[in-house]
C-alpha cells in the first residue's frame, strides 16, 4: 500500500517561488500563465497488514505533525491500494 500527500500553501499566503516561475513562464512567451503556487508531494510505502482507516490515521498525523506546517500550508491524502 502507497500514500501520497501533497502540501500546498494556502491560498491566503504568498508564493514568492510561484510567482518567480510565473514570471519566467511569462518571459519565455507563456503569456495565458496567470498563476503558479508551488508545492511538495511526497509518496509513503506501507508495510503490508495494516488497514487502510489505519494507513490514513497514520498518515494523516505524519502529515500534520512532519510534512506540513499546518499555520501556512494545507495537505491532502491519497491512498492507494
Amino acid at each position: 500500500m502507497k500514500a501520497r500527500v501533497f502540501v500546498t500553501l494556502k491560498t491566503t499566503v504568498l508564493d514568492p517561488q510561484g510567482q518567480t516561475v510565473r514570471a519566467a513562464l511569462n518571459g519565455l512567451g507563456y503569456a495565458a500563465i496567470a498563476e503558479v503556487r508551488q508545492g511538495k508531494y511526497f509518496e509513503i510505502g506501507l508495510a503490508g497488514g495494516i488497514t487502510v482507516e489505519q494507513a490514513r490515521k497514520d498518515v494523516e498525523a505524519i502529515a500534520h505533525d512532519v510534512l506540513a506546517n499546518p499555520v501556512i500550508e494545507e495537505y491532502r491524502i491519497e491512498i492507494l491500494e
